[in-house]
């Protein structure tokens, strides 16, 4: 995509502006070198990058425009050292005083002193009590904080808190390779990795103006929709445990099994890890590999609409799903919610479709929407994408045609960057890659989509009862390392 590059303090209020108006949508910020970098979506469906110098180290706090910027903005400034002048919220989000160095990436780089005390938001009010889970859980899962204020049973207010799996990944793809960057990328969080490997090849191939092979688009569209039914049919599974029906965790966890069997068969890998790369794919569809994909979807197109209907004729579970968890639908808009958890609240938005990249913009498919915005609508959702991957699959394989899966990547002419999408099972992950003129990586910034769904559950949540939390929480099913970077 090309696009539309705005710099000055002036394009950054009025961006701001736009976005607080709903006249455009936040896509990301983050830092670079000397300057803060915002990305928008127009209201014509546009990309629009402003750019903003940070010369004396400070900056007008967009989340002070636009509530939705604040998560990402406090992380640029743990790692690069800026100030952002009047934001609403200056805690750190990122560091958590354990790092050796503060603002890692930053121009003044400093040893860490003690580690910082972290000031939760207070709720006051008669009989209102504290409730802290975390970071450590009881299932195996990864690290998160929850903080509740609770009344009695119903939740006055949530506070996340993340950051304990923080990993590097900025300062890691300073100076890489191409093909290592491409590995950083598809490790940032592990379920969605053919997601943040496509969004990152493809904006390595608009920066260098390379286009992949036919076949290497339709193989990694495969891998992308099987990416996404083992995770939604893990998601459902999960949901309807944490309202206490295990039996459809179980039929739903075959179904995943399965998937990510013909996966393995299919790729060599059940997660498919290191299988799309920048220049199309590292290895083609396996012998045999054809047919599993077909078994798997014969086996899923019998048996899971017999699941669909044991979810939809079991009065108990619909009793702890409908009408839980609701998230209201300008919220919804106001942050850009994408995936399941956005689409369930009436946002009819998907990078598949609205951003049309191969091979998808040659393939049709519905965006499934629902308006209600509870648990069940984003069980729903996810239950209608179900039907949408399968198909997706069976036309893509059936477009498949011998030729090539990769082209060499030329060396780039100059210093550039690009900017690209992809959808993963979340929703959509946004890739901004800059390339010095030796082909090294200058600056990768990945955003997941739980860096705008997170704050969205803890609003979902409010007025619930606390023995809820685990179903909303599992209906969102947001990221910890794709946001801990």
């Amino acid at each position: 995509m090309t696009p539309r590059f705005l710099a000055g303090e002036n394009e950054w209020f009025e961006a701001g502006r736009r976005m607080a108006a709903g006249e455009a949508t936040f896509v990301s910020l983050w830092g670079d070198e000397g300057r803060m970098r915002v990305a928008l979506r127009e209201g014509d469906g546009a990309l629009a990058v402003v750019d903003l110098p940070t010369d004396r180290g400070a900056f007008p706090s967009m989340a002070a425009l636009h509530v939705p910027a604040g998560r990402l903005e406090r992380a640029a400034c743990d790692l690069y050292g800026f100030v952002s002048l009047g934001a609403p919220d200056g805690r750190r989000w990122l560091d958590h005083g354990r790092w050796p160095l503060r603002h890692p990436l930053g121009d003044r780089a400093a040893r860490a002193g003690e580690p910082d005390s972290y000031a939760f938001l207070e709720a006051r009010g008669p009989g209102l009590h504290q409730i802290p889970v975390g970071p450590v859980h009881a299932g195996v899962i990864e690290p998160g904080h929850f903080r509740f204020h609770a009344g009695g049973e119903a939740v006055v207010r949530l506070e996340e808190r993340l950051g304990y799996t923080h990993k590097g990944v900025d300062a890691l793809m300073r100076g890489a390779t191409v093909a290592r960057g491409a590995v950083l990328a598809g490790r940032v969080s592990g379920d969605s990795t053919v997601a943040y490997a496509v969004a990152f090849a493809r904006a390595v191939e608009a920066a260098l103006g390379l286009d992949p092979p036919p076949r290497a688009h339709l193989l990694r569209g495969v891998m992308a929709e099987l990416e996404r039914l083992a995770n939604h049919f893990g998601d459902i599974g999960a949901i309807c445990n944490d309202a206490a029906f295990a039996l459809m965790l179980a039929h739903c966890g075959v179904l995943r099994e399965r998937t990510l069997r013909a996966a393995s068969a299919a790729f060599g890998h059940r997660l498919m890890m290191d299988r799309v790369v920048p220049g199309g794919v590292a290895v083609d569809l396996a012998p045999g590999g054809e047919a599993a994909l077909r078994a798997l979807l014969a086996e899923a197109r019998t048996t899971f609409p017999k699941l669909v209907a044991l979810y939809d004729n079991t009065a108990s579970l619909q009793d702890r799903t409908v009408g839980t968890g609701v998230l209201k639908a300008e919220w919804a808009r106001q942050f850009g919610a994408g995936g399941p958890v956005g689409r369930a609240s009436g946002r009819d938005f998907d990078a598949r479709r609205d951003w049309a990249y191969p091979p998808y913009d040659g393939l049709a498919f519905k965006v499934a929407t629902h308006r209600d915005g509870d648990v069940n609508a984003r069980v729903w959702v996810r239950v209608a994408e179900v039907g949408e991957s399968l198909d997706l699959i069976e036309a893509m394989l059936a477009r498949l045609a011998p030729g090539p899966i990769r082209a060499d990547l030329p060396a780039p002419a100059a210093a550039c960057e690009a900017f690209a999408f992809a959808e993963a099972f979340r929703g959509d992950v946004f890739a901004a890659v800059r390339l010095a003129d030796d082909g090294m990586i200058a600056r990768c910034h990945l955003r997941d989509a739980s860096w705008l769904q997170w704050p969205l559950l803890e609003a979902a949540i409010e007025g619930n009862i606390v023995a809820d939390f685990p179903l909303c929480n599992k209906s969102f099913n947001g990221s910890y390392s794709g946001c801990d970077l």
